[in-house]
């Protein structure tokens, strides 16, 4: 607990950022239909969103390293909330794709920053409750956002503005906090080939993960405004969702536990069609609503279950490689799949997002299915203890994860914000009464 205290304003920035990025990641699918933006058009946005997240990944690191944590997290809300404004002046749609692939990065930013912070405060003992408490404001933020935009008129420039609010005043909490102890942090490595040598299940999982839950963040919300007719109903249906997928994580891992991911995987998957199906023909709202959450609950575990059934495969060392793995293959599944769906949706109609939906989840089932149990290297076969986890989050995140087999028990030493770098001079290191004989 009085870690969970100690980093109280970052938490609270983590809140505050998140309420943002809840209203922004509906509105602008939204937003882009009343501009008269195609669904294709509208779903090829998306994929450049998650393109952007893939991108950040690789680049940022480098240069938060460089300037430190709280002027990395300034710059990088800045440029996000700029972004976001500008959707204001323009109409064009390459300028979105641009803005699209802004915010990504620069999200991608600031989940690396926060969850360095919060690696670097925590030890052994205290990750799991730090990763879980990370993990729940993470989506209770985003659901607070659909609670708000839900009330808001989508072709003014309010949700924008709101939106960016709550992105700037994110910088206070994190600005005048005393707790300044960020970790270096290393590069993002990946290995797409080593997870499927470990893992064909996972590999598939975290892949089919990225593929439906994607296609639900960049086109669902414009499925569920014309369905429901009203900003409000698209802002619950999204929500519904989100709250579905926060609520059911932890009870389907635990399950998970008992009987083994691989049942439980083939399991959602066959639920999920025929619930993706059932989306696809209802017409009443409380169905919808009620569906939507199902259809959360269902699909938002896919991703943890991915990163836990490659966890029980991997071999000592290769935690974060291959969690890397999982979250980036995650990613590329959401950039694929938003660009066909959308250009379906634009030919057959809004239903077309879930008829998708419904064959993707059957033929992962199918998968699932043929698929032989799955042992280690060694010929065991083990469990790691289930852990939730969440798409939201930057390969930053696995440093704090409790499973990590290469995680030292040692409590953690702060590590301290470099100073701001000069150019090297032989006076550079002198006293300042010998700079002041010098010039004299």
């Amino acid at each position: 607990m009085r870690t969970i205290i100690t980093l109280s304003s970052l938490l609270f920035s983590t809140a505050l950022l998140l309420i943002g990025h809840g209203i922004q990641i509906t509105l602008l699918p939204l937003r882009g239909t009343t501009i008269g933006l195609s669904d294709t058009i509208i779903g090829l946005t998306g994929s450049a969103y998650f393109a952007g997240f893939i991108l950040g990944c690789f680049t940022l690191p480098k240069l938060i390293a460089r300037v430190g944590h709280i002027r990395g997290f300034s710059v990088f809300t800045a440029l996000a909330i700029t972004a976001l404004l500008s959707l204001a002046f323009t109409d064009w749609w390459p300028a979105w794709l641009l803005v699209r692939l802004t915010l990504g990065a620069m999200m991608c930013g600031l989940y690396t920053i926060i969850e360095s912070w919060l690696n670097d405060q925590s030890n052994s003992e205290n990750r799991g409750r730090v990763l879980a408490t990370y993990t729940f404001i993470t989506l209770s933020g985003m659901a607070l956002g659909q609670l708000i935009i839900g009330w808001l008129v989508v072709g003014s420039a309010t949700p924008l503005m709101l939106a960016a609010i709550f992105l700037a005043v994110a910088i206070v909490p994190v600005g005048l906090t005393r707790q300044l102890a960020p970790a270096p942090m290393v590069p993002t490595q990946i290995s797409f080939g080593l997870l499927y040598t470990r893992s064909k299940t996972a590999f598939v999982a975290a892949l089919l993960s990225g593929l439906i839950t994607g296609s639900f963040w960049s086109l669902g919300a414009i499925f569920a405004e014309q369905s429901f007719g009203s900003m409000g109903g698209a802002s619950a249906f999204v929500g519904a969702a989100i709250v579905g997928g926060a609520l059911m994580q932890y009870p389907v891992g635990l399950l998970s536990d008992r009987i083994g991911r691989q049942r439980v995987l083939t399991t959602l998957c066959l639920l999920g069609t025929l619930v993706c199906g059932f989306i696809a023909s209802v017409n009443s709202s409380t169905l919808l609503l009620v569906s939507g959450f199902v259809f959360g609950a269902l699909a938002m575990p896919l991703y943890a279950l991915a990163l836990a059934t490659a966890i029980d495969r991997a071999e000592p060392g290769e935690f974060i490689l291959v969690g890397s793995s999982v979250l980036l293959l995650n990613a590329c599944g959401a950039v694929i799949a938003p660009p066909f769906i959308g250009a379906a949706m634009s030919q057959i109609g809004p239903a077309a997002l879930w008829i998708s939906l419904a064959a993707m989840s059957f033929v992962g089932a199918l998968y699932f299915l043929t698929q032989r149990f799955e042992t280690t290297a060694s010929g065991e076969s083990h469990h790691s203890e289930f852990a939730v986890a969440a798409t939201e989050m930057a390969p930053t995140s696995f440093d704090m994860d409790p499973r990590g087999p290469e995680q030292s028990d040692a409590t953690i030493s702060a590590a301290h914000e470099l100073p701001p770098l000069v150019a090297e001079s032989p006076l550079a290191e002198q006293p300042p009464h010998i700079l002041d004989e010098k010039s004299s």
